[in-house]
This record gives structure tokens, C-alpha cells and sequence, in this order.
């Protein structure tokens, strides 16, 4: 386990966007994608005071790799214009111009123009995150990226984009996660899980983006991995709780398990309701989706939750500084396929070689939190 740093991911030198091919797809991308939230205020009236809002999500973005061929990793082979995915320049900039619109729309509620925070995976490194940034749906969003290189076999990362004028990252650190070794003695590897500290405007708030070991193999087979990771994450709460019992905390993911698995509701400990947080030192508001039958993917005629946002005791109950007021899956009908086979499904960027100019294989989820206009 590295030490916290201060760290946030520099923009990588000689980033420059395909400037005709960007114009063009972002054009489309503004004129489809205005934030829903626009004409909405930060603050909300409830049945007290008025309460300001701010919005913590995540998003798996489902393969965002850049165009060129890095020697370093052999994840990006198949995402090369040459290759059978005929990956080309094109394709980058409708994808970038697509994820852009959608993040611009999450959490219109609180604040128009995208989370405050947002954890994302599945990226191939910092370019492509700072390509996404540069997007017109949030260029004067103001945000900016933490990021650090994981050891995966796909070559893919979990980072943090947040918006300057919401979040102060005060450290960062990438978590290991050991999966053993295989039979010839090398090592397993997976995503690291990535801890950011730091304040939501003012007040302190720290952050876990995960992306935790696959269900391929099946769910039984691949289960050691999840539990893993949970394992990591666990611990590193219960570091923070020993220092700050009211510290506040939001794990973010696509943890490849529901709220419901073993590794999720009994080894992270994350309890179902608001009351559980008392004992567990986490709650999970996504188990009440799950139950109604929400889900963030689809796979073989059914839904899983996979795409989760956790919080601490701290933000579970309601009090002078943040507090959770909902959370949700962004189900829009422009992410869902709408015919065929997948008819109802998220509509992705590929299904095998075959280009369908989507978005991601899952949906988006977010949180809402709240605390009294001070």
C-alpha cells in the first residue's frame, strides 16, 4: 500500500484532440445533451430549512481507450484502428462526445453541468480522461482528474474527476489488491482501488473508487477476488474510523456483485437501512433499489446492481454537514437500446467487433447529498 500523496493526475503532454472531428461530434453532443437540471437551483426546500446539494456519482465507461498503441500495454491491442474494432479517431470522439452528454446530465438536481464527484473505470489512462474533460458538455464544468497506472491484465484504472469549485483533494493513494499467483507462479492482477481525501466544499469527505474483480469463471469460482477487494476496502475505513468515529465516507463502483453478495452486505459490512449504519459503520441505499428490482446492467434476461455508492454512518444520518438524501440509477431512454435483442438493455459502444456507437454496457448511478444553506 503506497502513502497518501498529493497528487492530482497532470494533463499528459501533446494531448490534443482531433479539432474537425471533435467540432463536428460535439455539436451534436450540445444540442442533445443539455443538462435536465439546468433551470434548477443548488438548494432545495424539504421540510425544514433550505438544504444546499451537491452530487457524488460513478460511471463505468466501458472501455475508454485512446487510439495509439502504447508498448506498455497489451490491454489496448484490440482498440487500435488496425485492429478487428476498427478502433479509429471517429469512433474516440463520438464515444468522448457521448459520455460527456451524459455526465453533463447527472445530478441536474443539485447542480447543472455533472457531479461534483464522479468515479469512473474502465479508462486507459489519464489522456483519455482529460480528452473526456475537454468535451464541450464540461469544459466549464471545471473539472479535474486524480488518476494513478493499476497492474491490471486488461490495462484499465479507476479514477476521480471532480469539479474544482466543489472539491479539494487533499492526498490520494492507490490500494492493492492481492489475488495471489497463478499456477506458473506469476501474479494475479486486478484494478487497484483508489482512495482520495479531501473536502466537499469545505467540509471533509473521502472518497473509494472501485472496480472490483469480475464474475468470469462464474460467480462462485470468482468470488475470492470481490472478497478481496472488499477486505481492502474494509480496512482502510476502519483506519479512518479509528481517527475520526464521524468521519465521512462515499465508496463508489462497479464491485461485479449486488448489494445483496456476500462480499458487498457481509464482508465490506455495508447495512441495508439507515440504522444499520450504528453498527456497521456503512449503509448501502442502493439494497432498497436492488429489492424494488432496479439494476444498473443487463445480462442473460435479468438485471444486476452492480454500480453502487456506499456511504459512512456519518453521511447516513442527517445533521450540520452532509448527509445523504437519495440515491439513484440515471436510467434515460437515450442510453437503452431500443430494438432487438437487447431491446431495453444499455446501449453499448460495441457488441463484439460490431460498432453500435453507444455508450457504456452499464448505466450510471449517483447520490444526492444535502446539509442546511449555512
Amino acid at each position: 500500500m503506497l502513502p497518501l500523496t498529493n497528487i492530482t493526475a497532470a494533463r499528459p503532454a501533446g494531448v490534443l484532440l482531433a479539432v474537425a472531428i471533435a467540432i463536428a461530434v460535439a455539436l451534436t453532443a450540445v444540442s442533445s445533451c443539455t443538462p435536465r437540471g439546468a433551470d434548477r437551483a443548488a438548494t432545495a426546500e424539504l421540510d425544514g430549512p433550505a438544504q444546499e446539494l451537491a452530487t457524488v456519482g460513478f460511471y463505468n465507461l466501458e472501455n475508454l481507450f485512446d487510439v495509439d498503441d502504447d508498448p506498455d500495454n497489451r490491454g489496448d491491442e484490440e482498440w487500435l484502428p488496425d485492429a478487428e474494432k476498427r478502433w479509429t479517431p471517429q469512433r474516440y470522439q463520438e464515444k468522448l462526445a457521448r459520455l460527456a452528454g451524459v455526465i453533463a446530465e447527472l445530478g441536474g438536481e443539485a447542480r447543472p453541468g455533472g457531479p461534483a464527484l464522479l468515479g469512473v473505470c474502465e479508462v486507459e489512462n489519464a489522456r483519455v480522461l482529460y480528452d473526456l474533460i475537454d468535451q464541450p458538455p464540461l469544459a466549464n464544468s471545471g473539472y479535474e482528474v486524480v488518476h494513478f497506472q493499476s497492474p491490471d491484465y486488461r490495462g484499465i484504472d479507476c479514477a476521480l474527476l471532480y469539479r474544482k469549485d466543489d472539491y479539494t483533494v487533499a492526498a490520494a493513494r492507490p490500494l492493492r489488491v492481492d489475488l495471489g499467483t497463478r499456477d506458473d507462479g506469476s501474479a494475479r492482477t486486478t484494478r487497484d482501488v483508489l482512495e482520495v481525501r479531501g473536502a466537499l466544499r469545505g467540509d471533509s469527505l473521502h472518497v473509494f473508487v472501485n472496480h472490483w474483480p469480475s464474475r468470469r469463471g462464474g460467480e462462485a469460482r470468482s468470488r475470492p477476488g470481490r472478497e478481496a477487494a472488499a477486505r481492502v476496502v474494509r480496512a482502510a475505513v476502519d483506519e479512518m474510523r479509528v481517527a475520526d468515529p464521524d468521519v465521512d465516507i462515499a465508496i463508489v463502483g462497479d464491485f461485479n456483485d449486488d448489494p445483496v453478495s456476500p462480499s458487498i452486505a457481509t464482508t465490506l459490512r455495508a447495512g441495508a437501512r439507515r440504522g444499520e449504519a450504528g453498527q456497521t459503520g456503512l449503509y448501502n441505499p442502493m439494497v432498497s433499489l436492488y429489492r424494488r428490482g432496479e439494476g444498473s446492467l443487463g445480462y442473460r434476461d435479468s438485471w444486476n446492481l452492480f454500480d453502487q455508492i456506499i456511504v459512512s454512518e456519518g453521511l447516513a444520518r442527517a445533521g450540520e454537514d452532509w448527509s445523504l438524501r437519495n440515491a439513484r440509477v440515471f436510467r434515460d431512454a437515450d442510453l437503452l437500446q431500443r430494438s432487438g435483442r437487447f431491446r431495453g438493455y444499455p446501449l453499448r459502444t460495441y457488441v463484439g467487433d460490431d460498432y453500435r456507437a453507444g455508450y457504456s454496457d452499464h448505466l450510471p448511478v449517483y447520490a444526492v447529498l444535502q446539509r442546511p444553506v449555512r
